[in-house]
């Protein structure tokens, strides 16, 4: 689940190696080019985090994160990926 944290939606996900995080990042690359809307994100070896909030609304968090953020747990899903508590 996302947590919202300091106007942002958190969420850390594990793959299970560094290949896998990668291919799934690129997915993720894809998607925030076609909603139009890019992610904060940090990758070390197999662990990706996110932090999502909107610019535009000063630095909120809005709709279009949570289409982000779902889309992302989608993508997480295909790739084996595990929330990080």
């Amino acid at each position: 689940m996302w947590t919202e944290i300091d106007n942002q939606l958190r969420r850390t996900f594990r793959f299970p190696d560094f290949r896998t995080a990668f291919s799934f990042m690129t997915d993720v690359a894809e998607e925030a080019e076609y909603q139009e809307h890019h992610p904060w994100w940090a990758n070390e070896y197999n662990t990706v985090e996110f932090r999502l909030s909107t610019h535009d609304a000063d630095n909120t968090v809005t709709e279009r994160d949570r289409l982000l953020a779902e889309a992302i747990d989608k993508l997480a899903a295909e790739y084996g990926g595990e929330a990080v508590a």
